[in-house]
Order: C-alpha cells, then sequence, then structure tokens
C-alpha cells in the first residue's frame, strides 16, 4: 500500500490538474494508482464536468471519489476562498473498490433488513468493508444512510463529510469513476487489505460535572439529577472564570455520552450538540440531539484555544494506541468553521496532523457536514474534523 497526496493553488483547472498529478506520480515512484480521491473548490464550477476524465487520463485511474468544497486540503495544506484542487492517491494491492451513487429516494425504509443495504452498496457485511462517503446537503438525508450502514454494517468504519462551497440545490459536484452528479450521495466500499481507523476532534472541553438526565421529551432537557437545566447553568456559570463565562454566553454546548455502558466519560465520549434555546418559565434548555432519561451528560465549551487542545488530544491518543500500525495515507473531513476562520491561520489541523503522525499523505475538504463515529456509532457532525487514517491489515 503507498498513498501519495498533492494540492495545487493555480488558477487554472489544467495547470492545477497537471501540477497534482506531476507531484503525485514523483511521490507513487512507479506504483500504479487503484484510487484517486478529489477536491475541487467551487472556482471551478463552469469546468466540473472534465474533471474525472482529466484524471483518469493523466493519473491512470478509473476509481475515482470526489466532490466540491469551500475549503480544500491537500499535502498538508489547507486554501480556503481561493482556487484550489487537491489529489489524494493510493496504490492499494489486495483491496477491492466498489464506488456506488445513491438518491434519496432509494434508500431502504430504516427497518429493512441488513440484505437491502448490502445490496444498495453492493458490498456484503461478510467482506468486512470499510466506508468513505460523500453527500449533497441540499439533495440527500445523509443520516438516513448513516442509521443504515451502522445497522447493517456494524463493525466498519464510516468517514466522510457533505460537499461544500455552493448557495443552492444543483450547484455542488459529486465525482464518482467517471460521472459527475449533482445530487445524492457517492461513496466506496474498500474490503480486503485495508483498515480505516477513524479520528473525531469535536473542539469542545467540559465545564462542571456530568449528570444524568431524569427528564426530558425528545430533545428538550426538562431534568438533571432532578434539578431544572436552567437552576445548573446559572450554578455553573458562578463557578466559572472571566474567560469561560465569556464562552457560556457564545459558545455553549451539550455533550451526551451515548455508550450507557460508560459511568466515568473521559475526553471523546461526548457527542456535542448545540444548545438551541432555554425556557425561563420551566427551565428547559432545548438541545440539537433526541434525549433519553438515564443519559449521562457535561456541558462543553468552545473556542480556537479549546479546538486546538482537543485536536492535539485525540491525536496523540491515537498516536499512542497505534505505534504498531503504520499509517500510510489519510483524508479531513473538517468543518467550514474551523480553519483561518476559526484559529486565525492557515493549514491548523493539517499541521498538528503531521506533527502527531509525521508525514503521512493527507487530503480532505471543509464541509457542510463531517461524518464520524464517537463511542461506536457514526454521527453527522458540525465544528468537527473527521480524520480517516488508512493501513494495511497485514
Amino acid at each position: 500500500m503507498k498513498w501519495a497526496s498533492e494540492l495545487s493553488d493555480k488558477p487554472g483547472l489544467d495547470d492545477a490538474i497537471a501540477d497534482c498529478v506531476a507531484s503525485i506520480n514523483r511521490q507513487m515512484a512507479g506504483a500504479a494508482a487503484d484510487l484517486a480521491v478529489i477536491f475541487v473548490s467551487a472556482h471551478h464550477e463552469d469546468r466540473y464536468e472534465d474533471i474525472p476524465e482529466m484524471v483518469r487520463e493523466q493519473l491512470g485511474t478509473s476509481n475515482i471519489l470526489g466532490c466540491s468544497g469551500g475549503g480544500i486540503i491537500g499535502n498538508g495544506q489547507e486554501v480556503e476562498q481561493q482556487p484550489a484542487v487537491s489529489v489524494t492517491a493510493a496504490s492499494l494491492p489486495g483491496v477491492a473498490i466498489h464506488g456506488v451513487h445513491i438518491q434519496g429516494d432509494a434508500l431502504p425504509d430504516l427497518d429493512a433488513g441488513p440484505n437491502s443495504w448490502e445490496d444498495i452498496m453492493q458490498v456484503a457485511r461478510s467482506d468486512d468493508p470499510q466506508f468513505v462517503i460523500l453527500a449533497d446537503p441540499f439533495s440527500f438525508p445523509v443520516q438516513n444512510l448513516i442509521l443504515g450502514l451502522d445497522f447493517a454494517f456494524e463493525q466498519s468504519a464510516k468517514i466522510g463529510g457533505l460537499a461544500s462551497g455552493a448557495r443552492q440545490q444543483g450547484q455542488n459536484a459529486l465525482f464518482l469513476n467517471d460521472q459527475v452528479f449533482r445530487n445524492g450521495a457517492v461513496g466506496i466500499g474498500l474490503h480486503g487489505n485495508i483498515v480505516v481507523d477513524t479520528v473525531v476532534a469535536q473542539g469542545c472541553r467540559p465545564v462542571g460535572e456530568s449528570m444524568r438526565i431524569t427528564g426530558s421529551e425528545r430533545n428538550l432537557l426538562q431534568e438533571l439529577d432532578g434539578k431544572r437545566p436552567l437552576d445548573v447553568l446559572r450554578e455553573l456559570f458562578q463557578q466559572l472564570n472571566e474567560r469561560d463565562r465569556g464562552l457560556m454566553r457564545t459558545s455553549l454546548f451539550l455533550g451526551v455520552v451515548m455508550d450507557e455502558f460508560i459511568d466515568q466519560p473521559k475526553h471523546g465520549d461526548f457527542l456535542i450538540r448545540n444548545v438551541m434555546g432555554m425556557d425561563e418559565q420551566s427551565g428547559a434548555v432545548a438541545i440539537g440531539e433526541l434525549l433519553k432519561e438515564g443519559q449521562l451528560v457535561q456541558f462543553h465549551l468552545r473556542d480556537a484555544e479549546t479546538s486546538a487542545e482537543d485536536l492535539v488530544a485525540v491525536l496523540e491518543r491515537y498516536a499512542g494506541d497505534n505505534r504498531e500500525n503504520q499509517a500510510q495515507g489519510a483524508l479531513l473531513f473538517s468543518c467550514l468553521g474551523r480553519g483561518q476562520y476559526l484559529y486565525g491561520k492557515p493549514n491548523h489541523d493539517s499541521e498538528v496532523f503531521r506533527d502527531k503522525l509525521g508525514q503521512v499523505p493527507l487530503g480532505g475538504f471543509f464541509c457542510n457536514g463531517e461524518i464520524g463515529p464517537v463511542s461506536g456509532t457514526t454521527f453527522l457532525h458540525g465544528y468537527t474534523s473527521s480524520f480517516g487514517i488508512f493501513r494495511a491489515r497485514s
């Protein structure tokens, strides 16, 4: 297995792709590319239809996956609000690649059996496939796909993101092999001598103590350990320093432990969801997630410093846990709200990745939503950086 990645910010599409392919060929050192993952900024919208054929002819692979992006990531660079193309290629001996395009109305019912999901993804559960999914946010119910894949392929990694760069339906592009789609979702299932490890950095830190939900209705948090949530927040506010009080006014979130068997949650065990509103009269708090009584939760805060610390922590943990497993390549699906907008400088997450994992080829894009697991269940996130890290199974 061999991976390579390159980004070009040349304004002309022909020059940008030629630059990427030339660099990829040098990095691959004669190894044939079995897969190309391409991300292209919206500045090249008028040439979207040409891109798969250009990559196929120049790189020599028919397995192509990619989409448009509001920001593009490749070879340690992150380019936002400017023309950019990235190509990440892989030589994958002993790996089968199955590409699919899915329309929203073609998804099985959520109570359908696993065979229906095997048919839609064109791969069997027994193959232990790993999935990379890209979807159009305007036309595709990606939550339903994620639920179905988790049900049918419980042990499989699922990673990806929602295409970005467009303001309305039909303007995003999804690339699959020799075709360009303007709606639905595209994805690949990989199986054989390959493992996809996932790392999700949600960019938050907990404040206060973890508590049990003792009252809730759908997404309405009504009671925590017998107390009104608004009263809990008032008590918490008094305990915080001035900086955190400011964050609590503008960047307050709720972390929900999705694994019911975790009693003492640690960093990474929480699914981070927005606090959407508060009701002064009842003391209830509206959360961007369906809640259940008995769940363990904790309030969280987010800012650039916290987000950076979270990213360092999760990548250090991954590196420490995988010293014997050499990463060969990676894809990064990062929120449009990160990057320079959050950190005030370019290349932040890519540089942290390289600092912790070394010169692993890394491509990706800035998404309208990021797909990745928390505590073994796959979710659609916001504000995250979701990494898929590829290595040989043997």
